[in-house]
């Protein structure tokens, strides 16, 4: 599937994404319930049982996870699998070059750009440095377009 850039989101990679049990680590996820990061984090959470790492500026916690301000500051030893980023495009770079700092060190094998999120130079960064990348698009709605979970 294209995205409105060059990048094609691979159909097999999002199924295996979203039915792997993992922990994602969740930038832009605060305890704001009035923000669409909090209610997709909270359905992926119960939907697809997944454990969610909130990283955000203030270090919030949410899901009674404890919240990081970044994906470095996640402490040793912690295994991210995924880190799903709810942040505008203009900043999404940075979040996808520190993906890419930490990609040994907390495991990350994968970024994912939510809906209306898109940064080809970022998504080739992470490619080239061994990630696969899910480019603007959204957990719920591919779970629920694939059928692994309900709406």
């Amino acid at each position: 599937m294209r995205n409105g850039g060059g990048h094609v989101n691979d159909e097999a990679l999002i199924r295996r994404l979203l039915t792997t049990p993992a922990t994602w680590a969740v930038v832009g996820l605060s305890a704001n319930r009035t923000r669409t990061a909090y209610g997709v984090a909270a359905w992926m959470r119960t939907a697809l049982g997944l454990r969610l790492v909130p990283v955000n500026p203030r270090g919030e916690g949410v899901f009674d996870e404890p919240g990081f301000r970044s994906l470095a500051a996640i402490p040793d030893g912690e295994q991210v699998a995924v880190v799903d980023c709810f942040v505008n495009s203009r900043r999404v770079g940075e979040i996808v070059d520190q993906a890419i700092d930490e990609r040994d060190r907390l495991g990350i094998g994968a970024v994912w750009l939510q809906l209306g999120v898109v940064d080809e130079a970022a998504a080739a960064r992470a490619r080239a440095a061994g990630l696969v990348v899910v480019m603007d698009t959204c957990p719920h709605i591919e779970a629920t377009r694939l059928g692994i979970a309900p709406a």
